[in-house]
Formats: structure tokens, C-alpha cells, sequence
């Protein structure tokens, strides 16, 4: 019995079970990670990055993308799951609202070498680190926009300072991830 709904959920909503759970564990760790950020700025260090680039081995390439716009839509509506704890719409379209829908890149840039290629570490750390620093120029691009100032100001206070730890963020995600995604292959669960 509980096979036949587990395959008419299937059926009916085009992904299975397993992958609604995986897609909701991630959304919440995004949830509860990026709120608790360190304001450095007018751009805080958030964790919501880590969360996506780790989702990119564990849960893959269209259910992390899945998992970020439940967190963007999450955020729009008003739920506190930005950074400082906010949420509104009003986030997404203030200085730092590029850079939240420049996230959408990360799963699907990052996620394509992770998924066609999973033994090219080279290569998808190239691609997580491509994604990545197209958030930066979306994020970047907005924030200049909105805050009218030079591309130098925002470089030196929105993307030079995150670089060092983005790319650390991004080598620990692809060393735990990995693991973590060969455990849940071995158990059956991928």
C-alpha cells in the first residue's frame, strides 16, 4: 500500500518522494544557515552558498536548483530566511537582491559539471567557481544600480572580500560532498 502512493505521488507530481525529502532537507538548511550571518558590510558572509554547493553532490543538479527557488520564494513571501534574519520582497529587490538570484546560477552551472562529469574535480571546481562568480557579477551589476556608486566601490566591498572564503566554501562542500554522495550510493538511497 504504502509503494502504490509512494508511485501515484510519483505519477501525479513528476518527482519521487525521496527526492521532495532530499529537496526540503536542503531548502532548510538554507533556511536556518543563511539568516545566521556576519554583517562585514553592505554584503554579510551568509552560509547559504555552502548549503548549495553541497547540494550539488548530494541531492544533484535539479533538486538543488529546486531547493533554491523554494528558498527565494520562501524569502519573498516574507519568512525571515535572509541573511540578519529577513525576508520580503523588498530584499529581494534591495542592494543585495542580485546576489540572492544569482544563487539560481550556482545549481544550474555549477550542478551540469558536477552531474556529467563526477570524477573531473578540476572541471567542477571551475564550474562551481564560474557559478559563483556570476553571482558575484549579477550581485555586483544590481548592487552598483541601486546604490549608485563606482564598480570599484562595490568590487572592493561586495566580491573581494568573499572570494577567499567562497572558493574555501567551495573545495570543503566537493570534499564532504563527495563522500557524503558515495555513502548514500552505497546505502541505495541515490
Amino acid at each position: 500500500m504504502e509503494n502504490m502512493t509512494a508511485k501515484r505521488t510519483e505519477m501525479t507530481t513528476g518527482i519521487q518522494v525521496h527526492d521532495m525529502t532530499k529537496v526540503a532537507i536542503f531548502t532548510a538548511l538554507m533556511c536556518i544557515l543563511a539568516p545566521m550571518s556576519v554583517p562585514i558590510g553592505p554584503i554579510p558572509i551568509s552560509l547559504a552558498n555552502l548549503v548549495m554547493f553541497l547540494s550539488l553532490y548530494v541531492v544533484g543538479r535539479k533538486n538543488s536548483s529546486i531547493s533554491v527557488l523554494i528558498y527565494l520564494l520562501l524569502g519573498l513571501v516574507g519568512l525571515p530566511v535572509f541573511s540578519g534574519y529577513t525576508g520580503g520582497p523588498a530584499k529581494l529587490l534591495g542592494p543585495t537582491g542580485g546576489y540572492l538570484m544569482g544563487y539560481i546560477l550556482i545549481p544550474l552551472i555549477g550542478g551540469l559539471a558536477v552531474e556529467k562529469q563526477p570524477a573531473n574535480y578540476l572541471l567542477q571546481l571551475i564550474a562551481i567557481t564560474f557559478s559563483e562568480a556570476l553571482c558575484y557579477a549579477l550581485g555586483t551589476a544590481w548592487f552598483v544600480y541601486l546604490m549608485k556608486c563606482t564598480l570599484a566601490y562595490a568590487m572592493s566591498v561586495c566580491v573581494f572580500p568573499f572570494i577567499g572564503l567562497d572558493l574555501c566554501k567551495i573545495v570543503a562542500a566537493m570534499l564532504v560532498g563527495t563522500q557524503i554522495r558515495r555513502r548514500l550510493v552505497r546505502a541505495n538511497l541515490c
